[in-house]
């Protein structure tokens, strides 16, 4: 295995792992939240605000890691028309959107996020053009029931001059959003190369797999 294969099967594990772990206290919250109400007259109170925004982590950056392994379902009925040039030339139009797409939500979700961290959001009504000046910092702004874990006690003195914190800074669980737009940019990018170098030929699945796995089955059934 080459040095770049290696650190992509991690990064893939990271992904992975990252998705797993989100998946699996999602559903351990809920489950217990549901036991504590009908088993005990009782509840968690932030158990919904927290599995709220598990999702929406969930969500984002599965949207990339999809991009990445090439999982996003389509449409292909006007691909499958062109020949072999007319669908690569297609694919690399689509890709070229896909990016610009991407830098709109980029931008967007840093100038959302940046408020909540007193970072100044971005200027330009459509791409940055540069950051907005004396923007007012929103540091203060708290989720409405999760209780702040004992180490993110540190956030306090860096963006809350000081002041304890009550429940848990917003800018932790919607810094998911130029993260997972970064991440989606980086992974269009990525899939653009591929497609560019004849190593991808549809941004969506495929009947290729259909007949990869008949393929398969064939190879198989002459062995026997």
């Amino acid at each position: 295995m080459t040095k770049s294969n290696e650190v992509s099967s991690r990064l893939d594990r990271i992904e992975e792992t990252t998705i797993a772990v989100i998946l699996g206290v999602m559903t351990l919250m809920t489950f217990a939240n549901v036991t504590a109400r009908y088993g005990f007259n009782s509840n968690i109170f932030y158990a919904l605000e927290l599995t709220v925004f598990l999702f929406a982590w969930l969500v984002l950056l599965g949207s990339s890691y999809a991009v990445k392994k090439n999982l996003h379902l389509g449409v292909d009925v006007i691909i499958n028309m062109l020949p072999q040039q007319g669908k690569r030339n297609l694919n690399l139009f689509v890709i070229i959107i896909c990016l610009v797409y991407s830098l709109l939500l980029l931008k967007g979700a840093w100038d959302y996020w940046a408020p909540y961290a007193n970072l100044p959001p971005t200027s330009g009504r459509w791409f940055p053009t540069g950051f907005v000046e004396n923007s007012r910092g929103r540091g203060w702004y708290e989720t409405q029931d999760i209780p702040v874990p004992f180490f993110m006690r540190w956030l306090e003195g860096v963006f809350n001059e000081g002041e304890t914190y009550e429940k848990l800074p917003k800018l932790v669980p919607y810094i998911v959003l130029p993260i997972s737009m970064a991440l989606l940019l980086w992974r269009f990018a990525q899939a653009g190369l591929r497609v560019w170098r004849h190593e991808q030929h549809l941004l969506i699945v495929s009947h290729e797999v259909e007949d990869e796995v008949a393929e398969a089955a064939a190879k198989m059934k002459d062995q026997d």
